[in-house]
């Protein structure tokens, strides 16, 4: 059996996420401990307790899924989960399949993304970004919304999540043409998302110029694993083109339907997603119904990944 790993980015953190893991798995403390000590201040606290509004700012956002997935891989490998054969992550989650390669140190990773969180929210003023869901529509049409509702502002699709589901993004009152575009295109569902950073956008250029300095200060390895990346939907290979590709997927689409698409040219049978929720599970299932996927995230969904994989 060949089992890829898959880690989620934004939109699955909730406050007392992996709570339930934790009581009976101290990997779950430790991690976020160690995420503490790169940042600062007490990340599980702020998991457990909020405030929401706290855990929500791309800033802790982003620190807190990553060591999220990361506990819950540590879980895993303590449990005696077999290694698998591919990595990948959406968008913020590409830096946990980064660390689960060994091609970067989790305290490194921590500071890397909250950085990056800093960037994305201070390239865009609050309330001038925006972005939407649209649901029913092949990406063709969605394409050709954002091209007809731009004008002179920015919207552009931005994450091809699985058939009939795409995320744009861009200014504010270009999605809003875009959403009726949408709509009037056929578009079973088209509706804001409460995010105010047009993440993956070309608005995140100026946030790329300053996080491909912060990169060039991290030290990063080869991977020992395969990791697909969002961008190019190939393997990241050596140090300078893992930096290159982090810069580069911030104003770059997320193409996520292609990336599971790869793991199925390259056999596998079974995706397991580790972290809170099961955002990408309901996706894959969308893009691969006959390629296994279990997602991870309490004691109980791991016994059965384990099971499932062996």
């Amino acid at each position: 059996m060949k089992l890829a790993a898959v880690f989620p980015g934004q939109g699955s953190q909730s406050t007392g996420m992996l709570s339930e893991l934790a009581a009976a798995h101290s990997e779950v403390t430790a991690t976020f401990a160690e995420a503490s000590d790169a940042l600062g201040y007490d990340l599980w606290q702020v998991a457990q307790e909020g405030p929401e509004s706290q855990l929500n700012s791309t800033e802790c956002t982003q620190p807190a899924m990553l060591t999220a997935g990361m506990a819950v891989w540590r879980v895993w490998e303590a449990r005696g989960g077999r290694r698998p054969d591919l990595l990948a992550g959406h968008s913020l989650g590409e830096y946990t399949a980064l660390v689960v390669a060994n091609a970067v140190e989790f305290g490194d990773a921590v500071a890397i993304v909250r950085d990056r969180g800093k960037f994305m929210q201070e390239a865009v003023p609050h309330g001038v970004g925006a972005v939407a869901a649209i649901l029913g529509l092949d990406n063709q049409p969605v394409e050709e919304a954002c091209a007809a509702a731009a004008g002179d502002e920015i919207v552009r699709a931005v994450n091809y999540n699985a058939p009939g589901q795409v995320v744009i993004a861009g200014h504010t009152g270009a999605i809003d043409r875009a959403i009726e575009q949408c709509r009037e295109a056929g578009a079973k569902k088209a509706v804001k998302l409460p995010l105010s950073v047009p993440v993956h956008s070309p608005l995140m250029e100026p946030a790329a110029e300053r996080f491909t300095a912060r990169l060039a200060e991290t030290e990063f390895r080869t991977p020992e694993l395969p990791v697909i990346n969002n961008v190019e939907v190939d393997d990241h290979t050596t140090p300078e083109r893992i930096r290159a590709l982090l810069a580069r997927q911030l104003y770059s689409p997320v193409r996520w339907a292609e990336t599971v698409a790869e793991f199925q040219g390259r056999g596998v049978d079974l995706v397991v997603e580790s972290g809170p929720g099961k955002v990408l599970a309901g996706l894959n299932r969308r893009i691969a119904r006959r390629m296994g996927i279990q997602a991870m995230f309490d004691p109980a969904s791991i016994d059965q990944a384990i099971e499932a994989s062996e």
